[in-house]
């Protein structure tokens, strides 16, 4: 290994870099630990929990972040003004509409480890509701979500969803068993109206 190889490397692994992420179609509690490493420092050899080696993280589009299951309308966030009677509860959509980065912010900061550098980590948490941020000059690369993104219906091709039965790659594209049920119902219903149109025309 040369001497600049070695140089990039040591400049890479000491610098503090700016990444960038996209929130869309990402799941809450998994994108929250995922930034939540990062911003620690955990990516990095010279990671130490006692040592601020932590990097930027901007992250676009979180207006539009998943949370599973019936958690937009029964997952409550609550906080204190500090004056008597003055605790406050909002649900996950009540809260999503006000702000559309708290959801986001909350989860991370319940993620990382509660101690004097949480607050200096939040600061190199950047986010952002839609795709434009002031920070791209700054950007050294753009990381892939954790969560796998879905394929949705209307990028499956014609024969993808006619031969949908005996196609394993939509089995592998669709995790949601339910969302396939639809998917199954709704090529029935087509072919019966064809059939009926065809019979009409006849």
């Amino acid at each position: 290994m040369t001497f600049l190889n070695r140089a990039n490397q040591s400049f890479l692994t000491h610098a503090r870099l700016w990444y960038l992420v996209d929130a869309k179609d990402q799941i809450n509690g998994r994108l929250a630990a995922y930034l939540g490493q990062i911003l620690q420092g955990k990516t990095k050899p010279i990671y130490h929990h006692q040592d601020d080696v932590g990097d930027h993280v901007v992250v676009i589009n979180t207006r539009h972040i998943i949370l599973t299951g019936s958690k937009w309308k029964k997952k409550l966030y609550r906080h204190h003004t500090g004056y008597p009677g003055g605790l406050k509860a909002f649900t996950a959509r009540d809260l999503h509409e006000r702000d559309a980065t708290r959801i986001l912010w909350r989860a991370v900061y319940g993620m990382l480890p509660k101690n004097n550098l949480r607050p200096i980590w939040m600061k190199r948490l950047h986010l952002f509701e839609e795709s434009e941020h002031p920070f791209a000059e700054n950007i050294f690369a753009k990381l892939e979500g954790p969560a796998p993104l879905p394929k949705r219906l209307e990028e499956f091709t014609l024969e993808e969803i006619e031969n949908y039965p005996n196609q394993p790659i939509l089995v592998d594209l669709i995790p949601n068993l339910k969302f396939m049920m639809r998917v199954d119902s709704f090529i029935k219903t087509c072919n019966k109206e064809m059939e009926e149109f065809e019979k009409k025309v006849n």
